[in-house]
């Protein structure tokens, strides 16, 4: 298969099967670049996983080979659905899923590739014709739904569909600057089993399940990486830094973001109607960081149709203290307890790592010092 060009529009790519003629995925509709078609196989695999541990429809909004949000079906809270223009009570499963991912980090989610578990209705279609995104890949589409979504770019939205059956070879190789990498593809179930040993703390069931899913998440994300979920969809995803701490730190940043934008305050930004979703979106997430710039409090002046309040340090600190229940995953053991102390800030209840760090007991210790439960799956999840 020809791609349409490779990392850059400079370099020519195409695709081959492992196994010839056995290809898991085809292209529906589009032209797919090298990086779609890497965004294409990871957030596939990440949403059947996800689908088939947590036995409830899967979505990713995937960036750069790295999911920017990934969730299962749930509720959509007031803040997706008004942004969105949807009614909570009336949204279908595989969108809520979709919309809850997407939401993680929405700045980031602008042009995205989306992935869903199982077949795209009606629904999720004409969702997806509304929102900036550059294409999905699904085991399926209703009647109707390619059409619909062909009339998206200009035509060039691209339909991927996966075979939910395919399985891949045991191992896979890779060639970089003249040699060829080989190694056993990560097989090992992710299931709550892998939680079972927990050091300090209670695990709840629906804890759990967050967990999970933040495993699942981290086994196709770009290392280190570290999440945050919550309710079964993740508030925050750090990854690709040198620094575990580093991930900490940015997975946390965007899980208050995603916190902030449901204060009183960022939901009382009111704009001019001719002002875009996402612009809103990026509005929001500057007035949240708190540091605009004269130019940009012009430009925003100009884009509300009545000033706005802006958060003061006491009301964002009080707003954050509310947050609880979180969930943290590490894809790599814990070096230092500083990943915990940050977590703690970020309003997580429960932390899952593998443990095996030298040292692992002053991680413990600051878990119990900071009434976390903790969890040690002894299994690391690098992917790079």
């Amino acid at each position: 298969m020809d791609l349409r060009y490779g990392m850059n529009p400079q370099q020519t790519a195409d695709a081959t099967p492992v196994r010839p003629g056995r290809w898991p995925v085809r292209v529906v509709q589009g032209s797919p670049s090298y990086i779609n078609m890497l965004d294409a196989l990871g957030s596939w695999q990440l949403v059947r996983e996800a689908s088939r541990s947590l036995g409830r429809p899967a979505a990713a909004s995937f960036k750069h080979v790295s999911p920017a949000g990934a969730a299962v079906a749930g509720p959509v809270d007031e803040v997706t659905a008004e942004l969105h223009g949807v009614h909570r009570a009336d949204v279908g499963a595989l969108t809520s899923a979709y919309l809850r991912a997407r939401d993680a980090d929405p700045k980031s989610s602008y042009g995205d590739f989306a992935a869903v578990s199982h077949p795209v209705d009606e629904e999720l279609a004409e969702l997806l014709t509304r929102v900036v995104c550059d294409g999905i890949i699904a085991p399926g589409y209703a009647p109707g739904t390619v059409a619909r979504l062909g009339r998206k770019k200009n035509g060039c939205f691209l339909v991927m569909e996966a075979d939910p059956d395919f399985v891949p070879p045991e191992y896979e190789t890779r060639d970089v600057f003249g040699l060829h990498l080989t190694q056993q593809r990560d097989q090992v179930p992710l299931a709550a089993t892998l939680l079972e040993n927990t050091v300090c703390g209670e695990l709840p069931a629906t804890a759990a399940e967050d967990l999970l899913l933040g495993l699942v998440v981290l086994r196709h994300t770009q290392s280190n990486s570290v999440c945050f979920v919550r309710d079964g969809a993740t508030l925050g995803i750090g990854a690709g830094q040198q620094s575990r701490v580093d991930c900490t730190r940015l997975a946390g940043a965007k899980a208050d973001t995603w916190w902030l934008r449901r204060h009183p305050a960022v939901r009382a930004l009111t704009f001019r109607p001719d002002i875009r979703r996402q612009d809103r979106i990026n509005w929001q997430i500057r007035c949240i960081e708190g540091d605009l710039t004269p130019d940009e409090r012009t430009r925003l002046s100009g884009a509300l149709s009545r000033p706005g309040q802006e958060l003061t340090d006491s009301g964002r600190a009080a707003w954050m203290a509310r947050l609880k229940g979180v969930a943290f995953v590490s894809d790599g053991a814990l070096p230092f307890r500083d990943n915990v102390d940050h977590a703690h800030r970020h309003g997580v209840d429960y932390i899952a790592e593998p443990g095996g760090s030298i040292r692992s007991a002053e991680v413990e210790d600051a878990c119990r010092e900071h009434g976390i439960t903790l969890a040690r799956t002894g299994i690391r999840l690098f992917h790079h």
